[in-house]
């Protein structure tokens, strides 16, 4: 089948791109690929700001490249698809998470664990297929292999909804791999923060009774009250976290800055199972002793392959779990940006970039 003109050239794309590691964003012209046989397009409405897309603005990993458009929780509607696509149509509400791309033939792949694969390609500062270098979604247009678009149902609101494509999976996944779903059982959650309060909505309507564990007492309201934890427990506290010894199935630690994990595997239960999904910049300190005493585990997740992102959409749409955001406009960017290092949001930025990506420039 013939290309069509639309699918022969480059599109034009505008966005806004880091240039060097100062972590100032500013308006970014470029183009995206054409409309290849198993592409989808599609407009960009909203892109989530996650903390990961602050470390690789400021390439605090040390593996970014410039210029930079960052963005890995996009959503929006579908404009055009390829002849060979066969699971999305014009019009469409779609999003792209964390990965664009993959071998496709190794074991993680064959497994729906696309998230493995030692060749998964980024959704922004890394290199696809043909050499070309990725970009995400603060822009206001995306392309991408149908294989790595997700459905997004009809009653999920596309802005609280954008944020479930990084931390919802991020905490979703590990929910389910580790055995921690199971109604009736005691799971903790260290941190509320973007990734600790949607893993205490999946919790909770997974059936499971959730304590939230946070250095800040001042979040014990908006836990109970708001989120629905069922305990809290302040980890600075010794008495609280002393009582608690030994009631937890399993731990889920969203927390990505330096912090002492012995309390935590203290609060296990025997056989319980410490999961780490926050990615602190240096390593902690794991004492090994009680781990042997309890048979206890310490393992980590990282986002899920693309069918169980899909399951995990659908779950939430049915369960109307949605992250709790403050959408902001394109040109707030770098504002947000200086207030995630304060951890000034409740609880996930999101770019409007439907209405306010043009007006911005």
């Amino acid at each position: 089948m013939a290309k069509s003109p639309e699918e022969e050239h480059p599109k034009k794309a505008l966005g806004w791109a880091a240039r060097d590691s100062s972590g100032v964003l500013s308006p970014f012209k470029f183009s995206r690929r054409a409309t290849g046989d198993k592409d989808v397009t599609f407009r960009v409405l909203y892109c989530g700001i996650c903390h990961s897309d602050l470390h690789m603005i400021k390439n605090e990993w040390g593996s970014s490249t410039y210029p930079l458009v960052p963005g890995h929780e996009i959503v929006g509607v579908v404009t055009e698809v390829g002849s060979k696509v066969q699971n999305f149509k014009v019009g469409d509400k779609v999003g792209v998470g964390c990965m664009v791309g993959s071998c496709h033939s190794c074991d993680s792949c064959s497994n729906d664990l696309e998230n493995q694969c030692s060749k998964m390609i980024l959704t922004y500062g890394a290199k696809y297929h043909d050499g070309t270098t990725t970009y995400g979604g603060y822009s206001d247009l995306m392309v991408a292999d149908e294989h790595f678009v997700v459905r997004i149902p009809e009653n999920l609101p596309l802005d609280a909804g954008a944020p479930l494509l990084c931390a919802g999976i991020t905490v979703y996944s590990p929910l389910r791999y580790y055995g921690l779903d199971k109604p009736g059982m005691q799971v903790g959650v260290v941190g509320l923060g973007g990734l600790g309060h949607v893993a205490v909505k999946f919790a909770k309507a997974m059936g499971v009774k959730v304590t939230v564990i946070s250095t800040s007492p001042n979040k014990k309201k908006e836990a109970l009250e708001h989120l629905g934890a069922d305990s809290f427990l302040v980890s600075k506290e010794q008495d609280q976290m002393q009582a608690a010894q030994g009631t937890l199935d399993g731990i889920i630690d969203t927390v990505s800055a330096n912090h002492p994990l012995l309390p935590l595997i203290g609060l296990l239960k025997t056989n319980g199972k410490l999961v780490m999904v926050g990615a602190p910049e240096k390593p902690l300190e794991l004492p090994v002793f009680p781990l042997l005493m309890g048979r206890k585990m310490v393992g980590g997740s990282c986002i899920g392959g693309m069918k169980e992102t899909q399951e995990m959409i659908d779950f939430a749409a049915k369960h109307n779990i949605t992250a709790d955001i403050e959408v902001i406009p394109m040109d707030y960017v770098n504002a947000a940006m200086e207030r995630l290092v304060k951890v000034d949001v409740r609880y996930r930025f999101v770019i409007d970039i439907g209405n306010t990506l043009n007006s911005s420039n």
